[in-house]
């Protein structure tokens, strides 16, 4: 795929302040260019924290006064492209938690190598697909491989994928930040 010129790429640990520091972009964005802001959720309330991390989140968007539309769409998020203009500024929120529906929301076929591959382009294209479609593209990730995991767990199979994701999405991508303790390190593109 080639390079987008649209797509900003945010990572960092939990709570990191990467989800806030890409809201701010996608503000700054719509506003440069008089554009719609428009919030893809891939997060479902599973449990009570992630319940209430979903409120706060949604708190923040309401409090900025800049206009969110949010989208919840926990999985095949290529779906939304046809709703979506040049104007718009889209904000995904997370990868992450996307790549888990989709590899875990379909059964037991995760195992299979083949279907890793399959959910990895899956999201790709319609990554791609979102990107195509809108003034730009910024997508919220978090970075999991910072303890040693198990080879061939789960956790493994999860976070190389993951991985995978997160260097083919940078690949396209004209910035990339490292979000860390709120602070937020461009390490690809330059400054806006």
């Amino acid at each position: 795929m080639e390079r987008s010129e649209g797509l900003i790429f945010i990572t960092g640990g939990v709570r990191s302040g990467k989800s806030t520091f890409a809201e701010k972009t996608a503000e700054s964005r719509a506003a440069a260019s008089n554009g719609r802001l428009h919030y893809i959720a891939a997060g479902k309330s599973s449990d009570e924290e992630m319940a209430e991390r979903i409120l706060l989140h949604q708190k923040q968007r309401d409090e900025s006064g800049s206009g969110w539309r949010t989208w919840e769409q926990p999985a095949g998020i290529g779906e939304l492209s046809a709703a979506f203009t040049k104007r718009d500024v889209l904000l995904l929120d997370c990868l992450t938690t996307l790549l888990n529906n989709e590899l875990f929301g379909t059964g037991g076929r995760w195992e299979s190598p083949e279907f890793q591959e399959a959910v990895k382009e899956r999201i790709l294209t319609d990554i791609h697909s979102l990107k195509e479609s809108a003034a730009a593209l910024i997508i919220v990730s978090n970075e999991v491989k910072y303890e040693p995991i198990e080879t061939g767990s789960v956790s493994h199979i999860y976070a190389r994928l993951l991985g995978r994701l997160h260097q083919r999405i940078v690949g396209m991508a004209v910035q990339a930040y490292l979000v860390e303790a709120g602070i937020p390190l461009l390490m690809k593109g330059r400054k806006p």
